[in-house]
């Protein structure tokens, strides 16, 4: 029971991190006017590649 503990406290940082890359990059996809491909594919690519996809999108996807 107390090493289930432990493993509870390490990933909640991790869960914490990885809703708010989400969140701020499904923000910046709404309120972005282009991005370079498809913004529904960037959203599936936000949602779907979990921690990763977020971080792609913001090396990748936006058009500046």
């Amino acid at each position: 029971m107390e090493s289930i503990q432990e493993w509870l406290l390490l990933l909640v940082p991790i869960v914490l991190i990885q809703f708010g890359l989400l969140a701020v990059a499904l923000i910046d996809l709404i309120r972005r006017e282009r991005t370079k491909g498809p913004k529904w594919a960037w959203a599936l690519v936000i949602v779907f590649v979990n921690l990763i996809g977020p971080i792609v999108y913001f090396v990748f996807g936006r058009e500046e």
